[in-house]
C-alpha cells in the first residue's frame, strides 16, 4: 500500500499527517509505528490523521509505538496548519474535534494559537504535581543545571514508571525560571518512552503550575526545539479556563511512502 503524507513539525516535535478525510486510510498499530520509525519509515514523534467528523474536523492522534493516544498540543497546532494548507479553513479559525474534546485554532503569522482544554486542578505529588491538560502530566521544579543533564531521561523514566503512573502512563515535565514570568522546560513523554523537542500539553502543564504558584497568568516557555507561550486564566476553585497554546507549526515536506 501506498500512502501520501505530510510532514510538519512544531518547535522540533514532529508528526507524519495523512489526509484522511475519504475515510479509506485504516492503519493497525504495527503500521503506524513503522511509519514513525526514524530508521526504517518516515521518523516522527507522532502521526496524525484528518478526518471529517459528524459536525467538524477530527484529529486522531497515535504515538510512536502506534498506539492512539490522547491530546497532542503541539501535534493539534499542526492540525490546524495542515487544514490551512489543504485550503479547508474558512477565514481565521479552524474548529475541531480531538480525543478530549472541541478545539479552535487561529493563526498568527507562523504561530498557531490552540485554544486547550480547560484543567480541573493541580495535585501535589512526591517531587512535584500532576495535573490533565488534555494528557496526564507529572511537573517537577528543578535546578537550572538540568537544561544539560545527561541524567535527565533515567531521572524522568524512573517516575513515569512509579507504580501508581506505571498502567496508564505520565508524561513528566521538569522546570527552571529563567526570568520572572519565564521558564525551561524538558519533557519525556509516554508513549515515545523517550524526550521529545518539545510537548504542547507539556508545556502547558507546566505554565500552569508555575503560574499558579507565582501570580503569572501568561507564562513564556523555552523547550530544546524552540519557544512556546501559554496564557490561561485561574479560577477560585482551583481550576483553569480560556488555557491558550501558541507557537509555530511549520511544514517540512510531503511525499508518498510505499510498503505500508
Amino acid at each position: 500500500m501506498q500512502i501520501s503524507f505530510w510532514k510538519y513539525q512544531g518547535t522540533g516535535n514532529d508528526f507524519v499527517m495523512i489526509d484522511n478525510r475519504s475515510g479509506n486510510i485504516k492503519l493497525t498499530t504495527e503500521q503506524v509505528a513503522f511509519l514513525c520509525n526514524r530508521r526504517f519509515g518516515i521518523g516522527a514523534d507522532g502521526l496524525i490523521l484528518l478526518e471529517n467528523g459528524a459536525e467538524r474536523l477530527r484529529m486522531v492522534y497515535f504515538n510512536s509505538d502506534g498506539r492512539e493516544s490522547t491530546m497532542c498540543g503541539n501535534g493539534g497546532r499542526c492540525f490546524a496548519r495542515f487544514a490551512q494548507d489543504l485550503g479547508i479553513v474558512e477565514g481565521n479559525t479552524v474548529r475541531f474535534d480531538a480525543i478530549d474534546g472541541y478545539h479552535e485554532a487561529s493563526f498568527d503569522g507562523e504561530d498557531v494559537i490552540l485554544q486547550m482544554k480547560n484543567c480541573e486542578g493541580i495535585v501535589t505529588k512526591e517531587n512535584g504535581f500532576t495535573l490533565d491538560t488534555g494528557s496526564p502530566h507529572f511537573v517537577h521544579v528543578a535546578e537550572p543545571f538540568f537544561w544539560n543533564q545527561p541524567e535527565f531521561v533515567p531521572q524522568a523514566r524512573a517516575i513515569r514508571n512509579r507504580p501508581e503512573f506505571i498502567e496508564e502512563g505520565i508524561n513528566v515535565n521538569f522546570i527552571s525560571e529563567t526570568a520572572p514570568g519565564q521558564l525551561r522546560i524538558r519533557t519525556f513523554e509516554r508513549g515515545v518512552e523517550d524526550e521529545t523537542y518539545s510537548c504542547g500539553t507539556g508545556v502547558t502543564a507546566a505554565a500552569l503550575v508555575y503560574g499558579s504558584q507565582h501570580g503569572f497568568n501568561h507564562v513564556a516557555l523555552e523547550s530544546k526545539g524552540g519557544n512556546l507561550s501559554v496564557s490561561f486564566t485561574p479560577q477560585e476553585d482551583g481550576t483553569f479556563s480560556e488555557v491558550m497554546l501558541k507557537g509555530p507549526a511549520v511544514k517540512v515536506f510531503e511525499g508518498v511512502i510505499a510498503g505500508v
